[in-house]
């Protein structure tokens, strides 16, 4: 049997070869482009062998991820139609077998943002994961595998929103636990969770308002005023399309004439318009978190300073400055200090959404609120940067991971426990 190169599916453990004939889901590719490999030979090498095994669905959806990890989205979308086409159904089996969990994930076709990434979270673990995509016209064409658990791993956009209604009678009739249960999962939509989190205590966010490009051009030509638009509005705003993700077209207008320089570049019918609130520190720095809640417990995973207002953590100099990794080491041993301060607001996050797993992007205001950007299952979580530049994060990941861990167990063994006190009381 021919292998690809070596991946080390745990930077502690012992490198081992991958069988890319096996579904892998995105863990070990986001770990080789972390690492800067781009997965070009791979990508390549998986393409020769699928086109010698047109029929291996698992082949091309190993190819569909490494497609879009390489930017070239379009084409792995492509390719993922091929291979779902193919097949509803793909197992990540446990790295350490055999295994103690069987968790059926459902998911929907679309990029690497569009389901939960859990798989980053539980390498080199006991849990197998199986992947069941569903649509709504063809939500369970295939017959559902054996599993102790399930978990939702579906994504808040709005596309998805009439998907997660029609799994929210089906699932009430589960016979197994399910994690992120399908009516909970809208509120962590963009526009819905800036709507449901406002007025919570020790909470700022910035509410999302809908708006159409007539109406911005209307601004931008002095027809109209940003405030006749939107009551209480004024620049700085916050603009991006609707339906965007990872920070595309998302851009800060100061400005009618910046609005009309905007509406040129990114013409879409219809925006998410929000004040933008200055964050800043005393440094003039821009400081965002990465929280994880899991099962209402808020667990550090990463922080990022930038001199610009958009933080992306792969763009903040992270990796070049070692006083900002060093003040990110502070921050995640000292994290229940933040998490102290900030009890209110996410208790008020997970009251709120009732979500068993979800990530927060959020900083802090001048007068000291959790301000929080967004909230989402989907964001990636991961403890694959490297040991030798970052040896804090070690410790702090595999709280989160442990964490994770232990929600799908206690989980699914209390269903088990439960249905095994009920049949001895038919007895």
């Amino acid at each position: 049997m021919q292998t690809l190169s070596p991946i080390s599916p745990d930077q502690n453990s012992t490198p081992r070869a991958f069988d890319a004939t096996h579904f892998l889901g995105l863990a070990p590719f986001l770990r080789m482009s972390i690492a800067g490999d781009e997965c070009t030979q791979i990508a390549q090498e998986l393409v020769k062998r699928a086109e010698q095994n047109p029929d291996d669905a698992v082949l091309w959806m190993n190819l569909s991820t490494v497609m879009q990890c390489l930017q070239c989205t379009d084409l792995g979308l492509t390719i993922q139609n091929q291979a779902l086409a193919m097949q509803q159904v793909y197992t990540l089996r446990a790295a350490q077998q055999p295994a103690r969990l069987r968790l059926l994930m459902l998911m929907v076709p679309g990029t690497l943002s569009a389901n939960v990434p859990l798989d980053c979270l539980l390498e080199n673990s006991d849990i197998e994961l199986i992947y069941y995509y569903i649509t709504p016209e063809a939500p369970f064409e295939s017959p559902i595998p054996e599993h102790d658990l399930l978990m939702i791993g579906i994504s808040a956009t709005t596309e998805n929103l009439f998907l997660l209604q029609q799994l929210e009678s089906i699932t009430n009739q589960w016979p197994v636990p399910v994690i992120n249960a399908p009516q909970h999962i809208p509120s962590s939509e963009r526009h819905t969770a800036s709507r449901v989190l406002q007025n919570k205590p020790g909470l700022t966010i910035a509410q999302a308002h809908p708006v159409t490009f007539s109406t911005l051009a209307a601004v931008a030509a002095g027809q109209i005023t940003l405030r006749d638009a939107l009551p209480d509005s004024d620049f700085p705003i916050i603009l991006r399309p609707a339906g965007s993700h990872g920070g595309h077209g998302l851009e800060k207008i100061t400005s009618q004439d910046e609005l009309a320089g905007y509406l040129t570049r990114v013409k879409v019918e219809d925006y998410f318009l929000s004040r933008f609130i200055d964050y800043s520190n005393e440094d003039g720095q821009f400081r965002k978190y990465r929280i994880s809640l899991i099962d209402g417990v808020p667990y550090a995973c990463h922080m990022a300073i930038s001199s610009h207002w958009m933080v992306h953590y792969v763009n903040a100099s992270m990796y070049e400055d070692p006083k900002k990794r060093e003040e990110e080491a502070a921050f995640l041993d000292h994290f229940q200090d933040f998490a102290d301060r900030h009890q209110q607001a996410l208790k008020a996050i997970y009251d709120t959404t009732q979500l068993d797993y979800l990530g927060i992007d959020c900083s802090e205001t001048p007068e000291g609120t959790l301000l929080v950007f967004e909230i989402d299952p989907a964001m990636v979580v991961h403890a694959m940067d490297l040991e030798e530049m970052f040896p804090h994060k070690q410790i702090h990941m595999n709280k989160v991971k442990t964490a994770c861990r232990d929600l799908l167990l206690s989980r699914a063994f209390a269903h088990t426990d439960t249905s095994d006190d009920a049949l001895k009381g038919q007895k």
